[in-house]
């Protein structure tokens, strides 16, 4: 995600918008989270004192963490990995290892895969993502972080060496600003530099790390996506883009919302008794309603007429509706497969 908490902020605060902004320690000795572009053009950036950041930036907006908000967005943002691929390996809130070697949409280009993704973050959160598309995790990692912010890059087998042999040292994924210097009194600029060194130097200057080094300028990271989920629930959200009161407009796009649910819950092969309904409000007022069955919620008919039923006894709604979201949890155990089961090879 692009400035993942600080975008997330200025979605849900308008008058944030343009500015630069940074979400951290608002005391002179705090340090940042993160920072909005408006703000990294001044040279604001993560892990950066307060302090320092306003003398580089006296106008810069310092908010306070809203970890809720950024927990929310992530959520949506994960399930929506999760329809297209099981193999999914979080690093963070706000960034994911996606392995769709075995993914069935979008005409199996991972590339289609990455774009498509982008654009239903875009639709259903609001927020940018950018995209690494290549063979392995350090080359998909590093493409990721060459278009931002909102931007798709692809590395190809045929293309991985000479890429390697221009890129900065600096923007090696695993150098980090210790090891740069330390490259940088070595005469090490780029890529081709580094391929110059030996395994048996890099290994005696870096330790361990210096093999490492010594296979990613090669283009040699053999690390699996390792897929971690532990999902208490499945549903869908949207965020409009504008807020809307009228009746019709909710009912169609909540069916419309709880039908992408449908299809996440569908996908997993589950079977739920809590259905969840999620309203946020105009002026950020989030409500929520839920109702437990005492059966198994089996058919997308029967869950979506539940759904709109408890909708439906919140109205009149008295302000006008920013997100709608519903979710189907309390999971039927023996419904719950591991995720190397759900793979079609």
């Amino acid at each position: 995600m692009d400035a993942f908490y600080a975008s997330v902020e200025q979605r849900d605060h308008p008058e944030l918008r343009g500015k630069p902004v940074a979400v951290g320690g608002n005391s002179r000795r705090g340090v940042l989270a993160t920072a909005s572009y408006e703000a990294r053009k001044y040279g604001v950036k993560s892990a950066m004192p307060t302090s320092m950041a306003l003398s580089l930036c006296p106008d810069l907006i310092v908010i306070q963490s809203n970890g809720k908000a950024y927990q929310e967005a992530s959520q949506v943002i994960r399930s929506i990995f999760y329809e297209y691929t099981d193999w999914v390996e979080p690093l963070s809130l706000d960034e994911a290892f996606l392995d769709v070697t075995f993914c069935d949409v979008a005409g199996r280009s991972a590339t289609l895969i990455a774009a498509e993704i982008k654009k239903r973050i875009k639709e259903e959160t609001a927020l940018t993502a950018s995209a690494g598309v290549s063979y392995n995790k350090f080359l998909a990692k590093v493409a990721s972080d060459y278009k931002k912010p909102d931007g798709l890059f692809v590395i190809p087998p045929e293309n991985a060496l000479a890429f390697l042999e221009e890129l900065p040292i600096g923007k090696f994924f695993g150098v980090g600003k210790v090891s740069a210097q330390r490259f940088s009194t070595m005469g090490v600029k780029n890529g081709k530099d580094l391929k110059a060194l030996s395994r048996e130097n890099l290994v005696s200057c870096f330790g361990k790390a210096g093999a490492y080094y010594y296979d990613i300028v090669r283009g040699i990271d053999n690390r699996e996506v390792i897929p971690f989920r532990e999902s208490k629930s499945f549903g869908a959200e949207c965020t409009f883009e504008t807020d809307i009161f009228e009746v019709t407009d909710i009912e169609s796009r909540f069916v419309a919302i709880a039908e992408r649910a449908w299809r996440r819950v569908n996908k997993q092969n589950v079977e739920g008794r809590t259905i969840t309904i999620k309203i946020k409000f105009y002026d950020f007022e989030i409500f929520s309603r839920s109702k437990t069955f005492d059966h198994f919620i089996e058919d997308k008919e029967m869950f979506i007429f539940e759904a709109v039923q408890l909708l439906q006894k919140e109205y009149p709604l008295q302000k006008k509706v920013r997100l709608l979201g519903v979710t189907l949890s309390n999971f039927n155990e023996e419904s719950l497969e591991p995720v190397q089961s759900i793979l079609k090879f």
